[in-house]
């Protein structure tokens, strides 16, 4: 009975040895699956959200007035902003700060030049 005891030991040692070759392999394979993903089939996955309407906001600056300032305000009357002529001005998707820019004049019409993309923290 030792003798059986000795041999399922050394059973399990072998295969204990040639697991790690096993992990590599398939561990291999999963990167080139990986990379293979990647192409083209990556693009065509994104197709499902190109339609899905996107707000974007650009926000030359803020001010903050009481209501009863706000009802004073008639046709012709000045805001006074936050902001300074030719300080970025920050762009917004879906009220989600991404990007700072400038604003261009394209064709007769305002347009947004994006000098800088936020990266922020997913999880806010």
């Amino acid at each position: 009975m030792a003798d059986e005891t000795d041999l399922e030991l050394n059973e399990i040692d072998d295969e204990a040895d040639s697991a790690p070759d096993q992990a590599q392999q398939s561990s291999g394979q999963d990167q080139v699956d990986d990379e293979t993903s990647e192409g083209p089939t990556g693009a065509q996955d994104l197709e499902a959200v190109y339609e899905i309407p996107v707000r974007v906001s650009a926000v030359l600056g803020t001010a903050t007035m009481q209501v009863n300032q706000l009802l004073k305000l008639g046709r012709g009357a000045v805001v006074e902003l936050d902001r300074k002529v030719g300080e970025a001005i920050d762009i917004y998707v879906n009220n989600r700060l991404v990007a700072r820019g400038e604003v261009v004049v394209v064709d007769d019409k305002l347009g947004i030049t994006m000098t800088e993309i936020i990266k922020t923290d997913q999880n806010t």
